[in-house]
């Protein structure tokens, strides 16, 4: 029997939205304020969304356990499959002292700390976001951070705010190919519009970065090296989104950033060489002010068996995200599952799109085809170029998985928390709510897209949650289309870095499992604040000259 989802059940937006807000309100308060364990808090929020879900919004309870069930899944893979894999190359490297080698060569090219973040954390880890995305940059830089002896809250907290900019075109542009194809824009016009407003954010948030580690002054102090390292990643991804489309704009980009400041660093250094691992103002609580410890020198030979696993990781995940492979792959096995009694069996109804539509409930096990595959493979072959044998790898395996069991059923818990607002409706309600702002639209149309990231953890989910709903809006209030496509997953950026997902994925990273309150407490504020600025350039972009210039109708 078919459901259709019911967006103002209370007959009052104002209470329907408050009720919609419950399961997020309850996660999120008791992740940063109650201090709970990330998978209780999780837990406690899925049960609040299938309580209002089924009591508030009317779904049957088996539909809404069944949305529960697939979210569980889609946690564990794709998601939970990277984390696990990534710390368990990462293992590996630590094991054989292979990390430490690592480390000394990084500090080689400097040993100021603010510039090891711009290296890693914003133009390494876009690397990866423009690969594989789904996780894998946190992923990746907070575990090089942590090793490099940043203190878990900075490796953590800036590894989010870091993995910003190049979200929009992660996994060879899946969130703005998904945008134009499931709502019907057109994808070189929405790559264009996203990239003429993201390399603003690509200039600043370099900046921000460091002005978040290491304060205004600490900032001011290596600004040349910042400009070069936005400037060298904004450009290309203005050109490469502008003229060939979203594929590889976050692979180019990240290359040419990585390449302009590793040169710019051989004939630039600061005055003062930045040692601190901490946050500015988190000395205290982190209980370290710096790091001292000297780096050796070593053999050439030992620093390219070091970075091996790293390139071969780079490599793995690049071929694994090109369509051809990854299609190849998905017809060697990649079975779909579709839910009884929640596929298509639930309808979305206008205002959210023009006509009743139904929601398809197939959980995809495209294990092959897997981000996470492709980190195994990698982590397996360096093992054996390490001089690791099966039995050993098989064991550090085990060992892995243990260590972050915890963090796996957090992120199933999240992931089923989000499935369960999306099938239900209540993400909508939420998105609704934004959406009758009126002249302000531009805004706060904006910060729906922020709040579907936030709420689901992929700028693809947001997209196609509220894409639809924001082409409604923009020919309602007479704005460009693509400018408020694109302006839901340019604000949707913003809302990565207190996605819960993202939050787990970086303190499993850096061993600092229970701690994901004090990150979400950390990276708040700035999430908020950016998204708050692509706000502002958005309406400007609707309403203002010389910004309305840069709009594609």
């Amino acid at each position: 029997m078919t459901w259709q989802q019911v967006y103002d059940p209370m007959g009052s937006m104002v209470l329907s939205t408050l009720l919609a807000a419950i399961p997020v309100v309850v996660m999120l308060v008791g992740l940063g304020f109650l201090h709970m364990k990330a998978h209780i808090a999780a837990l406690a929020g899925l049960v609040a969304a299938l309580v209002i879900a089924v009591v508030a919004f009317g779904m049957p309870a088996e539909m809404a356990g069944k949305a529960a069930w697939l979210g569980g899944l889609t946690g564990l893979l794709p998601i939970g499959w990277i984390v696990l894999n990534i710390i368990f190359l990462h293992q590996l490297t630590e094991r054989n002292g292979s990390f430490t080698v690592l480390q000394d060569s990084i500090a080689g090219v400097t040993e100021d700390r603010r510039l090891q973040l711009l290296l890693i954390a914003f133009s390494f880890g876009a690397f990866f976001e423009g690969a594989a995305g789904f996780g894998t940059p946190v992923a990746v830089t907070a575990a090089m951070l942590i090793g490099l002896g940043f203190s878990p809250l900075a490796a953590s907290g800036l590894s989010l705010i870091a993995n910003t900019a190049p979200v929009a075109y992660g996994a060879l542009g899946t969130p703005i190919i998904t945008l134009a194809k499931v709502h019907g824009y057109d994808v070189n016009a929405i790559s264009a519009m996203v990239g003429r407003q993201l390399p603003f954010f690509s200039l600043l948030v370099p900046f921000w970065l460091i002005w978040a580690f290491a304060g205004f002054r600490g900032m001011l102090q290596v600004w040349p090296a910042i400009l070069v390292t936005g400037l060298s990643f904004a450009i290309p991804q203005f050109l490469v989104s502008n003229y060939f489309g979203p594929e590889l704009v976050d692979v180019i980009a990240a290359a040419v950033s990585m390449l302009c400041l590793s040169l710019f660093l051989r004939v630039w250094k600061p005055a003062r060489i930045w040692t601190s691992v901490v946050p500015r103002g988190h000395e205290a609580s982190a209980g370290q002010a710096s790091a001292a410890a000297a780096r050796k020198q070593h053999p050439r030979g030992d620093v390219l068996r070091a970075w091996m696993p790293w390139v071969l990781l780079a490599v793995f995940v690049f071929l694994w995200g090109l369509p051809v492979i990854k299609n190849a792959l998905n017809g060697l096995f990649a079975p779909n599952y579709p839910i009884g009694g929640l596929h298509n069996l639930i309808e979305r109804v206008p205002p959210v799109v023009p006509k009743n539509t139904k929601e398809g409930a197939v959980y995809a096990f495209t294990l092959l085809s897997a981000t996470g595959t492709a980190i195994l493979l990698a982590a397996v072959v360096g093992g054996l170029a390490a001089r690791y044998n099966p039995l050993q790898l098989v064991r550090v395996y085990g060992a892995t998985f243990w260590k972050v069991r915890y963090s796996l059923m957090t992120i199933a818990l999240m992931l089923a928390l989000g499935t369960v607002t999306r099938y239900s409706g209540l993400d909508t309600t939420l998105g609704l709510a934004f959406a009758a702002t009126g002249p302000l639209y531009p805004f706060f149309g904006t910060l729906m897209g922020w709040l579907g990231v936030a709420l689901t953890g992929s700028d693809t989910a947001s997209n196609v949650l509220f894409g639809g709903m924001q082409k409604v809006a923009a020919g309602q209030l007479g704005l460009p289309m693509n400018l408020m496509g694109a302006a839901n997953s340019s604000g949707g950026v913003m809302g990565k870095m207190i996605d819960a997902q993202s939050i787990v994925v970086a303190s499993t990273a850096t061993g600092w499992v229970n701690k994901e309150g004090e990150i979400l407490r950390y990276v708040f504020f700035h999430s908020l604040a950016l998204a708050a600025l692509v706000g502002i350039l958005v309406t400007l972009q609707a309403y203002v000259p010389p910004f309305t210039g840069l709009v594609i109708p």
